[in-house]
């Protein structure tokens, strides 16, 4: 079974058209299973007030829908991020309002480029059908990876970030997520991260079915045993023993900076910094040849070339700082 995970970005009332709504918080879900592919749609319901689910929402996705009804600074924004997280697959849409040449201009230089420019909603349903599943060494983001020399993670390694938890009466904890590395089976014995607990996996859930085991990109649910709804917070990681990695403390990182944040970097004030679906306060000290000094609020867990965004969530312009690796 095939899995297609999409952020829903720009204007996100055509969700009900393309699935059927699920889980809901500050990010909203909606799936829809066919005979060989489950398909999920996910888009930040606070945003714009608030930049950090955006960045989650992305962070669960490997392809984007972009609904153009307006051009605006939001818009950019949410470009920028995609950009940002590498997503090279995906469709706009856009309505006879749009002038579209302006949309190829703004994207002409960004992996947003290679995207389906589509005008009507029966176009794109009739795209999204037609989309065949890449395999795992065909993923943009390890595309990317090699490219830059980067060195790969190992396919026998598994990691589940967790975007929802709950406790569920006679089943126990429950957390859905979605498995981006590797491949996960029932009683699987793995670490929760950065709690360093381990659990075990009682059962996996794909679209409410019941299955024995679980591939990459496959959104889940587990019953797991060792840790509790209240252990367990959105971005936590679910890895095989020593994959993931600890920052507690200092941490030093190269930084690429986003040419439309206008402001200086001050190492008096307090940002924010996203990695998976971790959001944590932190501090910066600018070091020479781009490099950053990071003090944490508190530990997150990561996994080797992780993507970390740092941003400030209160500038009243462009929100994003700039990107870098976690390595």
């Amino acid at each position: 079974m095939n899995s297609f995970n999409f952020v829903l970005l720009g204007d996100t009332t055509i969700a009900n058209e393309l699935g059927k709504k699920g889980t809901s918080s500050d990010i909203t879900i909606y799936d829809r299973k066919t005979n060989d592919k489950i398909i999920s749609y996910c888009f930040p319901n606070t945003y714009p007030e608030k930049l950090q689910p955006l960045l989650q929402s992305i962070a669960m996705s490997n392809y984007a829908i972009i609904n153009i009804s307006k051009l605006d600074s939001f818009l950019g924004e949410q470009l920028i991020a995609a950009d940002i997280f590498g997503i090279k697959n995906g469709f706009i849409l856009y309505g006879y309002e749009i002038d579209i040449e302006k949309v190829r201009n703004i994207i002409k230089n960004t992996g947003l480029s290679s995207f389906q420019l589509l005008d009507s909603l029966e176009l794109l349903k009739n795209s999204i059908a037609e989309m065949e599943s890449k395999t795992e060494t065909e993923t943009e983001t390890e595309t990317d990876l090699k490219d830059k020399g980067v060195e790969s993670l190992q396919p026998s390694e598994a990691c589940v970030v967790v975007d929802h938890v709950f406790d569920v009466k006679g089943v126990g904890t429950v957390v859905l997520g979605t498995v981006k590395h590797g491949e996960i089976k029932t009683y699987d014995e793995l670490v929760l991260s950065p709690s360093n607990k381990t659990v075990v996996i009682k059962s996996i859930q794909m679209h409410d079915d019941p299955v024995n085991n679980s591939k990459k990109n496959s959104r889940v649910g587990l019953a797991i045993k060792g840790a509790s709804a209240k252990d367990i917070s959105r971005g936590d990681v679910i890895t095989s023993p020593g994959f993931a990695k600890i920052a507690a403390t200092d941490f030093q990182l190269k930084f690429i900076a986003n040419p439309y944040f206008k402001e200086e970097i001050s190492e008096t004030q307090n940002y924010m910094m996203s990695v998976g679906l971790q959001i944590r306060t932190v501090k910066i000290k600018v070091i020479p040849d781009s490099i950053l000094s990071i003090s944490f609020e508190k530990p997150l867990a990561f996994v080797k070339n992780d993507l970390c965004i740092l941003f400030k969530p209160d500038s009243k312009s462009m929100r994003i700082m700039g990107h870098g690796i976690m390595e």
